[in-house]
């Protein structure tokens, strides 16, 4: 399997490279983490206009008609700089959600807004410690929706969400307009505020299934393996900021006449992190490129499981190679420490993404 970019794909993850590199800024995004609920809307916008946000969709909706590969590349540009902008990825999954599973007047209203930038979506699954509950507590009733989802990534900010819910026969997926009167929203003080995390409340609101979900549970899991390719690429983007940090600190740094990268302790850690991050490269770019086959579910969870422990690990390791000054304030160090962190929930813990594997691997062999 190729990993190498074409020309077009180069072009976008240069451009991609040049802008957050050229208004991003880690004093910018410290801003962010002291404010819940804080955005870079401005950054947002950017992105925009870059047409970024319409990377995925038809042209019919004012799409780019573009693949996941393409859009993955504009999120490791996001996860080098460590952005403030939750939205790529939860717009992503709820554009995706209604372009494969809601109805004609549901893409037609929402879809050329979502490939604008102009609204900003969310999709809310999980309940607590589970990710895709078969009995939601958020109930759907009469096109009535009644009861809460916790923690919602980019909750505080979404415009609109597609929600997991408790139907008359079972689980639905169901589309909430987050306007509406009856929708509040808690915001949760987290490990990295930029995240705008919320708990959302709903009181008897209206609501609509997507039609095209006829086992919820099953459109729900598909939902949730394009979105962890598209955090698999941000996760790599942050652990290659990462080894890279480290690696020129340890080139720089003196101690007892020589730079500590000449020490194996310190070397070796870096080549094994290299290792780590190259793999998890190569697994986003080849789940990408199996989506829409049958084993796509196998190969996003790979790249979920690889990308989580090469950020979770170079990060952690490019503190200890900085020592003392790793861990303050002033370096960015932490920035990319509390992103890992954060992005290793976002979408499923590393656990349930294992059983994946096991599930598909399982299934292959029978």
């Amino acid at each position: 399997m190729s990993v190498l970019l074409d020309e077009a794909q180069l072009q976008i993850a240069d451009e991609a490279q040049r802008l957050v590199s050229a208004h991003y800024s880690g004093e910018r995004l410290k801003g962010y983490l002291l404010e819940r609920g804080a955005f870079d809307r401005e950054l947002w916008e950017r992105f925009g206009a870059q047409g970024w946000t319409a990377i995925c969709y038809p042209e019919a909706f004012g799409g780019l008609d573009l693949g996941l590969l393409e859009l993955g590349l504009v999120a490791e540009a996001c996860g080098g700089a460590v952005t403030g902008v939750a939205a790529l990825t939860s717009s992503f999954a709820m554009g995706q959600s209604l372009l494969r599973f809601g109805s004609e007047e549901q893409k037609a209203d929402w879809l050329p807004q979502l490939a604008a930038g102009s609204v900003i979506g969310v999709v809310a699954f999980a309940e607590g410690q589970d990710m895709l509950p078969r009995a939601p507590r958020l109930r759907l009733e009469a096109g009535r929706l009644s009861g809460s989802k916790p923690a919602v990534v980019a909750g505080g900010i979404a415009d609109g969400a597609v929600v997991l819910a408790l139907g008359a026969d079972g689980p639905v997926l169901a589309l909430v307009d987050l306007s509406q009167r009856g929708v509040s929203r808690t915001l949760l003080d987290t490990f990295d505020n930029s995240r705008c995390t919320a708990d959302l409340v709903f009181d008897d609101v209206e609501a609509h299934e997507l039609p095209g979900s006829i086992d919820a549970l099953a459109a729900a899991r598909a939902i949730l393996r394009l979105q962890a390719v598209i955090i698999g690429f941000e996760q790599v983007g942050g652990a290659q900021k990462m080894l890279t940090t480290a690696r020129d600190y340890a080139l720089t740094r003196r101690a007892f006449g020589q730079p500590i990268g000449a020490f194996q302790s310190v070397k070796h850690r870096i080549a094994e992190d290299y290792v780590l991050v190259e793999l998890a490269r190569a697994n986003a770019i080849h789940a990408a490129s199996r989506s829409g086959e049958s084993d796509f579910g196998l190969y996003a969870a790979a790249a979920r499981i690889s990308a989580t422990e090469a950020y979770d690990g170079v990060s952690r390791d490019a503190v200890q190679v900085h020592g003392g000054i790793g861990v303050t304030w002033e370096a960015d160090l932490h920035l990319h420490q509390r992103r890992a962190r954060t992005l290793a929930v976002e979408a499923g813990p590393l656990i349930f993404w294992e059983d994946e594997v096991i599930t598909e691997l399982q299934g292959a062999a029978q």
